[in-house]
């Protein structure tokens, strides 16, 4: 891996098997570099690296944190690669109640579950201050997904849209 100690090895089988690339810095596409649509698993080191579905971070985006992922969950379907490189060490979020940023307000800086609280299902936008968020639908990392990016504002999403 880089002197950063940061990387990802994807593989185009199962197992770490076949053939492999090491990468160190984002991949918009890689398709241009004879690897999209090819992996099957994958080793990251250091900071968490998402691989979407379509080239230039569009499609379907799928987080991977530090580790070995013998098998991953969508093989064959990989076309960009971005690393982030945010300060994970300090997150912070502001959920609001109703859209464009209105409403009653709670201010998050961990993994939280809301459906122990009031603002389970009332979540209508959002604003973060700092790190890249992961926000699920259901507990437990379930329905649907999206990432959340440091001066981002959603206005409007999910069932509350």
């Amino acid at each position: 891996m880089s002197s950063s100690g940061t990387g990802i090895t994807v593989y185009e089988r199962a197992d770490f098997e076949g053939l492999s690339r090491e990468f160190t810095c984002d991949v918009p596409d890689l398709h241009e570099l004879d690897f999209g649509d090819c992996i099957a698993s994958l080793k990251v080191v250091g900071q968490p690296w998402i691989a979407y579905t379509q080239p230039k971070y569009e499609g379907e985006p799928h987080v991977f944190e530090e580790g070995e992922y013998a098998a991953v969950e969508r093989p064959n379907s990989f076309s960009a690669l971005r690393l982030v490189h945010h300060d994970l060490l300090d997150p912070q979020i502001t959920l609001y109640e109703r859209p464009h940023l209105q409403g009653a307000c709670k201010v998050v800086s961990e993994e939280t579950n809301l459906a122990y609280g009031y603002f389970n299902d009332r979540v209508a936008s959002h604003v973060v201050q700092r790190g890249v968020w992961l926000l699920y639908q259901h507990p437990n990392r379930g329905g649907w997904h999206c990432l959340a990016w440091p001066g981002e504002r959603w206005v409007s999403w999910g069932a509350a849209a």
